[in-house]
Parts: C-alpha cells; structure tokens; sequence
C-alpha cells in the first residue's frame, strides 16, 4: 500500500453531491466534500497502544501500517475526536500533526479536550461538542451523536453525523454499546451511510448489534471498522455481512481498504 499525502488528498476530486471516505485503520477515517472541505476522525497512525495494551496483558501491536504519516494532516480543516481513548486520540498523532502546522481546529468531548490540552493544545483552537452540537465548515456540517462507553474512566463519548450541503449523511457511531436511543436519536437525520464499530468484545457493537442499528435507521450502505487493527481486538469483518443477512439487508454491505478512497454515492459509469 502506496502511503497517503496531503497533496494527494488536496488534488482528488469529489464529485458534486457526493462524500468521499479513507479509511486509516482501527476508526480512523478522512473525508472530503465536492468544496474541498477534509475532516479527520479518531485518526490513529502510530503504535503507541502496543506500549499500552502490555501493561494490561493484551496484544496491541498494529497489525497493518499507517496509511499516512500524522504530518500529511496538517492541512485538513477538522479534527475530530470521538473520545480519549489512545486509540482515538493518539498522542503520538496529535503531537507531530501540531508540530508541522496542524492547528485545527478540534471537535471534542470535555474528557477529550482535557487530555488535549495536556498535550500542549490551546483551548482556543478546541471546540468543546454534545449530542446535537453542530459544526459548519462550507459545505460540511458535522453534528455530534450520542454514544454510551463501555467503561467508566471517560463516559463523555460521541458519535459524529457529518453532511455534504445537498449530498449524503454518513453516521459513524465510533465506540458505543448498544441501545434503542442511537437509532432514535438519529431517526429524522435520516443517515445514508453507517459506519459502524464492530468490537463486541470490549463490549462495544457487535455485528449482531450494528446489523440491527442499521435496520432501524434503514441506511443504504454499512461500513464495518474497529475490527481490523490489533489481535486481542479483532474479528471478521464479514461477520457484520452475516448479520445484515439475518436482517434481510445483506446487500448494504461495504468493506473498505486501508488508504483507499471509496466515494458514496459511487459515481454513474454508464
């Protein structure tokens, strides 16, 4: 896999009404609207959790490279974090990012922006989200979704909803358990796309829970992530297939590759 750079993401071309996606591995993605507008999320280019996965008897070795080095994002025009965990919010990203001109500007949860602000980033350049915040950048509007976490040392998670002006709305739920409220919460914004962890045993969704969430907001594409990275944290992504079967929306399927640009809705070839 050839690496990423920011000259390569300022020069790809999203056509009009449309949202294009990166994955970067674990649950971390960029996305680019047809103005050029580029968001990170939970963006996770290091190995810091292999230092951090053996202090608790877990094997957090990053299985696959980073896409792209934390430097490249220097020019994006939204970061956003879903919570604090170092897998999301990664200092070993955060830092070299902010080194080479990256400045913003952050959309956090409060337990986030704390360990931000530790890290050296100004509160000025940190805009503090909650479920229904909403953030406008040209023809991105990026809102914040309920979340509920796993467990008790940050509880201020958040999902993100991020819109294209006249395009698609793409959920990405980022780390939660499940719950009747996500699809209620999220019902009359009406999502095309679900990005969906599919982590069940750090007991977020599993792919039995992340097929149901998608059934009930009836998105059109499904986009498992959070599975692929770390070997005490992994499973197959076609289990999330298995179960959109069950569901009887099997079709709405999408795996995504490390570093590959994957445009929704996918532009007409005839």
């Amino acid at each position: 896999m050839k690496p990423i750079t920011f000259q390569d993401l300022r020069s790809f071309s999203v056509t009009p009404r449309a949202i294009t996606l990166w994955w970067l591995g674990q649950a971390g993605f960029l996305v680019k609207t047809p103005d050029g507008k580029i968001a990170a999320i939970d963006p996770y280019l290091s190995n810091s959790c292999k230092a951090l996965g053996e202090q608790f008897g877990f094997d957090m070795d990053r299985q696959v490279p980073p896409p792209l080095a934390p430097a490249e994002l220097a020019g994006i025009d939204l970061y956003c974090l879903t919570h604090s965990h170092q897998d999301h919010l990664d200092p070993e990203t955060v830092v070299p990012y902010w080194e080479a001109g990256g400045r913003g500007p952050f959309a956090v949860p409060p337990q986030a922006l704390e360990k931000l602000q530790a890290l050296g980033v100004p509160e000025g350049r940190i805009t503090m989200v909650w479920p229904s915040r909403k953030i406008v950048l040209g023809d991105l509007t990026v809102m914040a979704a309920f979340a509920i976490p796993f467990a008790g040392d940050d509880v201020t998670h958040v999902g993100y909803l991020l819109s294209v002006r006249d395009g698609p709305t793409v959920y990405f739920t980022g780390d939660t358990a499940y719950h009747d409220i996500l699809a209620i919460h999220l019902a009359d914004h009406k999502p095309d796309v679900l990005v969906a962890v599919t982590n069940g045993a750090f007991r977020n969704l599993s792919p039995a829970e992340a097929a149901r969430l998608a059934k009930q907001l009836d998105v059109r594409l499904v986009i498992p992530c959070h599975h692929d990275l770390f070997p005490d944290n992994s499973l197959p992504a076609r289990l999330l297939r298995t179960n959109l079967c069950i569901e009887g929306i099997g079709d709405r399927y999408q795996p995504l590759e490390h570093g590959v640009p994957f445009t929704y809705p996918q532009p007409d070839r005839r």
